[in-house]
């Protein structure tokens, strides 16, 4: 049984606040002026909003134009990652409360973004999940391995997608789904080491603090 059309909202709404996460980074932690990607993450999102639903039939152009804007801030937080590393080491202007607000930003960026690729690239993404043409999973939910009636499939939202990212982003190692393909295993290793750095500085520079 295929899945129901999934609704395009849940991923606008996590792609919205990604940009504003990203507009209130400092400067030093931004190539270029922050309004620069919110806006050419936002604009693109109001022809996307045209359907409600990722369908079989979408045009080529959705999944290109969706899977370049997940790209878009991934690249950019990986960018203001690298960043904080780089003051972190090698300045002393920027103070211990705004070394951990920014850090926790990029964290809850990376989750959120990998919740995203997540939920673009299992079985080929939500277009496909909803068609006849469903690819093998990528990801093995918990929810997968009990047995189910033809009548009560259960297939992963974008919920359970943020989930898997928020779990791996803790515990930096699969907490919940588990992955099947090499690329998705590639994709959990970078947000787990993503979500470690970040993770280190806030611990670092919160003991810095109390001391």
């Amino acid at each position: 049984m295929n899945a129901r059309p999934q609704p395009r909202w849940p991923a606008s709404v996590a792609l919205v606040v990604c940009a504003g996460l990203y507009a209130l980074l400092p400067s030093r932690f931004v190539v270029g002026p922050n309004w620069l990607e919110p806006l050419l993450v936002v604009l693109p999102l109001i022809p996307l909003s045209a359907r409600r639903h990722r369908r079989p039939d979408d045009s080529p152009w959705v999944r290109r134009l969706c899977v370049s804007l997940i790209a878009l801030i991934t690249l950019s937080n990986s960018v203001a990652t690298i960043l904080l590393v780089h003051h972190v080491f090698y300045s002393s202007k920027l103070g211990g409360l705004s070394l951990i607000y920014s850090a926790a930003s990029i964290w809850v960026t990376n989750v959120i973004v990998f919740g995203l690729w997540f939920w673009e690239l299992d079985r080929g993404g939500p277009h496909l999940r909803a068609g006849p043409d469903s690819r093998p999973p990528d990801l093995q939910f918990p929810q997968m391995t009990g047995p189910q009636s033809e009548d009560s499939v259960w297939h992963p939202r974008f919920v359970d997608y943020l989930y898997t990212a928020f779990a791996n982003g803790t515990s930096f190692a699969p907490a919940d789904a588990m992955p099947l393909s090499g690329s998705m295993k590639a994709i959990f290793a970078a947000e787990a080491l993503i979500s470690f750095v970040t993770i280190a500085i806030v611990a670092g520079e919160a003991v810095n603090i109390l001391h």
